[in-house]
């Protein structure tokens, strides 16, 4: 019966938790109690992305949530409702956000969508919230078929990926330093996550893990934080505005612009799509790759480091 699919929305029923989070952060901060930094425009800011975002799953959360409905038919096999399955489902789709938030910081037709989560200088609670109105656009979503295929609904799918989102929640904070060395081990931290969100060279595409940094173990893009190098917050090039209407679209306009400005060759539009943020068909701008090899140009000591390239190493192009 598909009444046996009907399940909270994880996310909605945390919000007040989410508040009154926010709210704790902000006080112990305020007060010197704790580490952090909060800006009144750039949390209003976040907060607006945030409310975008619950107002855009409303209004096109559906088609996607449809798409797999109708994917469903297709199933190689039906495993139905227990525990067990929640568990799988939820390690699965794990997975998946990995590979997701990978693809994101890799290919500019995602990172659009995907760039106003890390548009903010500040890292609290609240940047949590700053979320896409636009990624039904990126058609991500396809990324969860081969779970359908494989048995799981798409109701079980959202459902625990709602509790992927809580965990991802708490961990956007200065104010809780590292932990217990096998937690930070298994389990993606405010730590972990500090450095994923810096644009610190050594930094960059690193711990895109959603619950479990595992998966960054086991793929090569853990990196671990350093207290000598402290993570700078943004994205490389800063937006310097909190009009949550360009916070949402910059990408978007820029790689458009990009991609349909005279003289380039189809080709060229074409890897103005897919290729990582910051490629140019000119070499004149900077990837992630360029960084890190000028970083290591200036700090040879540091090469072969965690996050950073071999001395001698140039990105490719």
């Amino acid at each position: 019966m598909m009444d046996d699919y009907n399940f909270p929305q994880v996310t909605q029923l945390a919000i007040p938790f989410f508040v009154v989070a926010i709210l704790i952060e902000l006080w112990l901060v305020r007060t010197g109690r704790a580490k952090g930094s909060f800006e009144t425009r750039d949390t209003l800011t976040s907060l607006m992305m945030g409310t975008g975002n619950v107002v855009a799953g409303l209004l096109l959360g559906v088609v996607s949530y449809w798409a797999l409905l109708w994917l469903w038919q297709f199933r190689v096999f039906n495993l139905g409702l227990s525990i067990w399955v929640f568990l799988v489902a939820f390690l699965l789709d794990d997975l998946r956000y990995y590979f997701y938030h990978r693809i994101a910081h890799r290919v500019r037709w995602v990172w659009a969508e995907h760039v106003n989560h890390h548009s903010s200088q500040h890292y609290n609670l609240s940047t949590a919230l700053r979320q896409s109105w636009t990624g039904l656009f990126t058609f991500m979503f396809v990324l969860q078929a081969p779970l359908v295929l494989l048995g799981f609904h798409p109701a079980v799918i959202a459902f625990t990926f709602g509790f992927n989102l809580v965990w991802q929640f708490w961990i956007h904070t200065e104010t809780i330093g590292k932990m217990w060395g096998w937690f930070e081990f298994v389990f993606n931290t405010p730590s972990h996550h500090r450095v994923h969100h810096a644009t610190n060279p050594r930094y960059l595409d690193a711990n895109y893990a959603g619950t479990l940094i595992i998966w960054d173990r086991m793929f090569g893009t853990f990196v671990g934080e350093l207290e000598e190098d402290r993570p700078r917050y943004g994205i490389v090039r800063n937006l310097g505005t909190f009009n949550p209407l360009k916070v949402a679209f910059h990408e978007w306009i820029g790689m458009f612009r990009d991609a349909f400005a005279p003289g380039l060759t189809l080709s060229d539009r074409l890897n103005y799509l897919i290729k990582p943020p910051g490629w140019s068909h000119d070499g004149s701008r900077e990837t992630s790759e360029s960084l890190k090899a000028a970083y290591v140009r200036r700090n040879p000591d540091e090469a072969g480091k965690p996050g950073l390239p071999m001395a001698g190493v140039e990105p490719a192009e």
